[in-house]
């Protein structure tokens, strides 16, 4: 997959991402509007129910007061107790707001003939005709009607006297005045006398996280969506900048691969058409030098071989260990003799340093020998200089300590996270000569692994790196 390709993709995937979000807040947008739509109409049916109920209360104690006031007074004012009575039989038949605001209109000129009669022309102040507790039960029965089960602050304001003459905290004053945080209702509308000067005002302090409240479901989904369009979308990228990674890697390795195979074989093939040739004379000595050339060469193709399966084989999780006691001693001794010559033909040296004459683990020989010849391979293989390598052997709390120090070019603190990966090499610059699969530490993590040990890495660039492995003592699973 070409660079040019993934660009696309992703700028794709994005425009469609962020698309897909605007989209989703848009959504939500609209249902809080329609939610606090919904949260007006019902504050105010509910609002105007409490004010019809206030009124009709007021209306219907003035109507009784009357009637006992007639009761008490000259036989000359009894004339009015009938028209008070049919007032009153009219009123207890009043259900809905448009009756009682005809009732009251109608009744007006009747009140204004009892007002000079009786001698109560005068305006009763609106904190003795209504009563604030009345109205704080009327609300809350209201509003729990229309399921609005939160806070609230109510008023009443008088216009003349530009107070707010009741409260029912007290709590918000300025809030109750704000035209765009509040909602005012007028109060005894049908009654001429109050020169429509008293209005109802109510507040919700927590207006919106009630409305919020109301779509916790909503939003809790919504978040998931996004989150999982996110997430996907970063897996989804994240996947394909891993699969581009995984094919270089791939295409490194063959090459790789393919150079290390191409040069034993050319060398076999050259020493076999030298003794092929019956031009050149053939002494023994010849021979077996050309013969020893090809057994040397094939036995690089198969140390080579055998690195590509056993990673196959640990890839599959196939390797089954052969454990037996061994001594670990020994096991570090018969690496150090295999890689010696190696070592000594760049001028380098390797120095022992074992704590202890024999200790034994229980582990598997040929794997074991393998992780310790890799790693002082590496140990020789990546350095500038003349080699000088320490290996060292001690006995652990609870098992073995193998430690293998160099002088080479080191490994940066990036690349340390990942030397264990397979087919991973460390980047070497503008030095080409460092040959290999990027298979060798793959393969010494997991024989480590299987032992139920540990391998710890610590190096500077420049100045050398260090192995420790830590092999436990006692019975392991095979």
């Amino acid at each position: 997959m070409n660079k040019k390709l993934i660009i696309t993709i992703i700028i794709t995937m994005t425009i469609a991402l962020m698309g897909l979000m605007i989209i989703q807040v848009y959504w939500i947008r609209n249902a809080v509007t329609v939610k606090e739509a919904n949260f007006a109409i019902s504050v105010d049916e509910a609002i105007s129910n409490v004010v019809f109920k206030i009124e009709k209360i007021e209306m219907s104690e003035r109507l009784k007061k009357q009637m006992e006031n007639v009761a008490k007074s000259p036989s000359s004012l009894k004339m009015l107790d009938s028209i008070n009575k049919l007032s009153l039989k009219e009123f207890s038949k009043l259900n809905t707001r448009d009756e009682f605001e005809k009732f009251a209109n109608q009744s007006f000129l009747t009140q204004q003939a009892i007002d000079r009669i009786m001698g109560t022309k005068k305006e009763t102040p609106i904190e003795k005709r209504v009563n604030k507790v009345l109205i704080d039960t009327l609300i809350a029965i209201e509003l729990d009607k229309y399921g609005i089960k939160t806070q609230y602050e109510f008023g009443v304001f008088n216009i003349t006297r530009n107070s707010m003459v009741i409260q029912k905290t007290g709590a918000y004053p300025d809030m109750l005045l704000n035209q765009k945080e509040s909602s005012t209702y007028l109060l005894f509308a049908g009654d001429v006398r109050s020169r429509r000067e008293n209005y109802l005002i109510i507040y919700f302090p927590n207006k919106q996280q009630f409305i919020f409240s109301q779509m916790y479901g909503l939003l809790i989904v919504s978040l998931i969506l996004v989150a999982t369009i996110i997430v996907s979308f970063y897996i989804s990228v994240s996947t394909i900048f891993r699969q581009k990674k995984l094919s270089e890697v791939k295409n490194d390795f063959i090459n790789n691969m393919t150079h290390e195979f191409k040069t034993p074989i050319s060398t076999i093939s050259l020493a076999c058409e030298a003794l092929k040739d019956k031009d050149i004379s053939k002494t023994e000595t010849i021979y077996n030098s050309y013969i020893s050339i090809i057994d040397e060469e094939n036995l690089r193709l198969k140390g080579m071989a055998e690195k590509v399966l056993q990673t196959a084989i640990l890839e599959k999780g196939e390797l089954k260990l052969k454990n037996e006691w061994v001594d670990v001693i020994e096991i570090v001794n018969q690496a150090v003799k295999k890689i010696k010559l190696q070592v000594e033909s760049k001028g380098g040296r390797i120095f022992k340093d074992f704590q202890i004459e024999s200790l034994k683990v229980k582990a598997d020989r040929m794997h074991l020998t393998n992780v310790v010849l890799n790693l002082l391979d590496n140990a020789n293989k990546y350095n500038l200089k003349e080699p000088e390598i320490l290996i060292s052997v001690l006995e652990a709390d609870a098992g073995a300590l193998i430690r293998i120090q160099d002088n080479g070019i080191g490994i940066s603190k990036t690349d340390q996270k990942k030397i264990f990966d397979k087919l991973y090499r460390v980047p070497t610059g503008n030095v080409h000569n460092f040959k290999g699969f990027g298979l060798g530490l793959n393969y010494v993590k997991a024989i480590i692994d299987k032992h139920e040990g540990r391998i710890d890495v610590s190096s500077e660039l420049d100045k050398g790196t260090t192995f420790e492995i830590f092999l436990p003592f006692g019975d392991l699973k095979s």
